[in-house]
């Protein structure tokens, strides 16, 4: 066996130092043959650890404020030494967080026997108390008697301990732990006993409080059994840890699950995949709101001092990982991706976050940025955006050292990217430029037409944007192809050594990238897959000859971009006959390429070998990487290589897919009210009736002519990532006959509207001028 490179895990478990060396031998069969889940540096759990000598024993001083009884007898139990043993990461999963700076990963199988999970003892399984007809019959018998001591003895048993937890809610008390799919837990039953239990007296929530107490400190101190997720897993689901008034509780059951070893997170993750949506999205919003309420109490003397429980957040946000995971196995996911968005961070200090975990990775010191899914989109353009704004301002330094070095007279021209161009020879201008002025990429832009009067205060710029984003994408310079099924573009695989039309390629990419850094939304059309294979890798990599824009791809892709031919592979992956006899086909495709149909063979002898039942998702699985990765990976490299020359920024590895096509398309979901709340009138007044009229019209369009009236407008149908209100939407009075039409300045996001007498000509005449005006859209 090669020697296994060590890579600390945010996963790294608590292990009691003085744990007998026996519990940690061995291995348990079904752990051996879990799938791996790869994770993040051991910085992840970097706030977990912080201060473990002084902090654990908050866990026994908390009791007293449920139970004063116990809290002598506990305070005299000293917690025991923690150590941190490296865990090794796996490959092959989605990753819990994040690790981009992470190279190399091991399997779970290459660890040594003492790196991996110690061997539990079998759980005592108490008699099962009822079942939940039983518990449901109790509640009701409440309703006419009052007497709730049936339900408070359930209760008061069931959350005393994980085994009467274990024999209370487990589908067969007696079942062995041998299922990574399925928990054994009744589900049904978990949630009748916590849909009730918010309803019950407060003697009985206090006494399952109680009990999640004794529970958790048995669990700090003992050996845990096989049975021990199944609690874990239950209590998670808990209301009561909306409450602020159990959150010190909640954070030292967040702490156990953080901490527990890699394997067990497998099985946890794989059980909360199986929640329903409902469920799940309570799970992550109570983790969410105890991050947020953290970070800004509403009573600050609620909660322990900062200082004492800097592991909180940590925990919370470990927890938050795994349920991302879960989520993202999941297809469709169970919830969007958005959901995991915690906008209470737009408010602190990004940047702050960002240079940490810039400067320490993901090995000392927590910061957001390792959990990069729970910040918003809005919040990592800011990240972006300050990020890019440093660079530019360094770059701008150093020329502006330069020149006084050399004793020449500093240009404050210097301090910007001028582009100076021709209307009448808009692309090889630009290509021109943009080639000689590569170094000055990052500075701010500013666009200038040859022969025209005036300064680019930030119309000139966008103008600039979409006349060449419009010209670029003729079917003349034959880089793009349209698709009118998918409504999108997508690489010509035409094979050309045009060494020019591929620079035209990457010249594109970094109008990309210039758009982000110059905050512009592009009225542009790629499927998703485009953004899928530009993270692939998130930084060019230091070898040139690591292939890059290569990433995994499905029919799913394919039928985002040639919706007709991957329902002919679906057909083909279903059909219940002979595929041989019925298909006829061979490892090998056909193209056209200018007139002549070429030949490609998937598979070397792919012309010879038959598509059969056995072998035809192999054959798919070929052709979609073809299609979508090799006959364009030339293609694709220039456009790779241009976008990353502009967006050279780690703060990319914090995006996903998604997240880069919003940053430059801008968001497709419209919120007209909230665009009528940001508009600026020029001539007009809000109160006045043809702007009444004109709200009253937009505000009744169905949403295909809201869109058309954005593009008409603003030149893009999308919104920018900040909202309608970064859009600075103007409506100016134009003073010709009302029996014209509307007339738009999409450089300035600027419409012009006579005065219509009445809401029915208005809304005729806005109808024809947005419906007939090509504007600057490609197709």
């Amino acid at each position: 066996m090669s020697e296994a490179v060590r890579v600390p895990s945010p996963a790294t478990p608590l292990v009691v130092a003085a744990a007998a060396p026996e519990e940690r031998k061995g291995k348990e069969s079904e752990r051996e043959k879990l799938p791996p889940i790869v994770s993040a540096g051991a910085g992840a759990t970097a706030g977990l650890d912080r201060g473990a000598k002084g902090q654990i024993s908050t866990f026994s001083s908390f009791i007293s404020a449920v139970s004063p009884k116990k809290e002598a007898a506990e305070n005299r139990s000293s917690p025991a030494h923690l150590v941190f043993p490296n865990i090794k990461n796996v490959r092959d999963q989605p990753p819990i967080c994040l690790d981009v700076r992470q190279k190399q990963r091991t399997s779970m199988d290459a660890s040594s026997s003492e790196m991996k999970a110690p061997v539990l003892p079998e759980p005592i399984h108490p008699i099962q108390p009822k079942t939940v007809k039983d518990f449901q019959e109790d509640v009701e018998k409440v309703k006419s008697s009052g007497d709730w001591k049936a339900v408070h003895d359930f209760y008061l048993t069931t959350f005393d301990s994980f085994p009467e937890l274990n024999a209370a809610f487990k589908k067969d008390a007696t079942a062995s732990f041998n299922t990574i799919e399925d928990s054994g837990i009744n589900a049904k039953f978990v949630n009748a006993v916590y849909d009730t239990l918010l309803n019950t007296p407060q003697d009985i929530q206090k006494t399952v409080l109680k009990g999640i107490i004794n529970s958790l400190l048995r669990e700090w101190k003992g050996p845990r059994t096989k049975d021990d997720l199944r609690a874990y897993f239950i209590l998670l689901q808990n209301p009561q840890f909306n409450n602020t008034s159990t959150y010190v509780i909640y954070a030292h059951l967040l702490r156990q699950i953080a901490t527990l070893v890699e394997a067990d997170h497998h099985f946890l993750v794989h059980w909360f995949k199986k929640l329903s949506q409902k469920r799940f999205k309570q799970l992550v919003e109570r983790l969410l709101q105890f991050i947020s309420l953290r970070l800004f109490p509403a009573k600050p003397e609620e909660f322990p001092p900062v200082t004492k429980c800097s592991w909180w957040i940590p925990s919370a946000a470990k927890v938050l990982a795994l349920l991302n995971t879960a989520n993202n196995l999941v297809h469709p996911p169970l919830i969007p991706y958005t959901d995991f968005y915690n906008s209470t961070l737009d408010h602190i200090d990004l940047m702050e976050e960002y240079h940490t975990w810039q400067n320490f990775g993901n090995s000392h010191r927590f910061s957001f940025c390792q959990y990069p899914f729970v910040i918003s989109v809005a919040a990592k353009k800011i990240i972006i955006q300050r990020d890019s704004e440093q660079q530019m301002i360094n770059i701008a330094r150093q020329s502006l050292v330069d020149k006084v070095s050399r004793r020449q007279r500093p240009d404050m021209n210097m301090l910007f990217l001028n582009m100076k161009v021709r209307r009448t020879h808009l692309v090889s201008d630009s290509l021109d430029e943009l080639t000689r002025k590569r170094a000055d990429l990052k500075k701010k832009l500013k666009v200038t037409f040859v022969g025209e009067a005036g300064l680019d205060m930030g119309g000139l710029t966008k103008e600039w944007f979409l006349l060449l984003i419009r010209q670029i994408f003729h079917p003349d310079y034959g880089m793009f192809t349209y698709h009118k099924d998918s409504h999108c573009h997508w690489f010509s695989s035409f094979k050309c050594d045009n060494y020019s039309e591929f620079r035209l390629v990457g010249i594109y990419a970094k109008l990309m990238g210039l758009a982000v850094y110059n905050s512009i939304t592009l009225d542009i059309r790629f499927p998703p897959c485009c953004y899928k294979k530009l993270l692939s890798p998130p930084i060019i990599p230091s070898d040139q000859n690591i292939p890059v824009g290569i990433c995994s791809v499905t029919v799913d892709d394919l039928c985002q971009i040639m919706p007709e031919l991957a329902h002919g592979l679906s057909e083909l992956l279903s059909h219940e006959g002979n595929v041989e006899e019925d298909f006829y086909s061979t490892f090998q495709v056909f193209q056209e390429e200018f007139g002549i149909i070429k030949s490609y063979n998937l598979k070397p002898g792919g012309d010879k070998i038959s598509v059969t039942n056995q072998n035809r998702k192999e054959y798919v699985q070929l052709y979609t990487d073809f299609l979508l990765n090799k006959s364009i990976y030339k293609q694709f490299a220039a456009f790779y290589y241009g976008f990353h020359s502009v967006c050279a920024s780690n703060a990319l590895m914090l995006l996903r897919p998604e997240e880069v096509e919003i940053l430059v398309c801008g968001s497709p979901d419209l919120d007209m009210h909230a665009l009528q709340r940001s508009t600026q009138y020029d001539g007009y007044a809000k109160t006045d009736l043809t702007i009444k009229y004109f709200w009253d019209v937009v505000l009744g369009f169905p949403l295909d002519l809201q869109k058309k009236l954005l593009h008409f407008t603003t030149g893009s149908d999308r919104v920018p990532v900040g909202g309608m209100a970064d859009l600075n939407f103007k409506i100016s009075k134009n003073e010709t006959s009302t029996n014209c039409l509307p007339v738009a300045h999409t450089c300035f996001n600027q419409l012009c509207l006579p005065p219509y007498k009445s809401k029915k000509d208005l809304k005729q005449k806005l109808i024809i001028g947005i419906s007939n005006s090509e504007g600057f859209g490609l197709e």
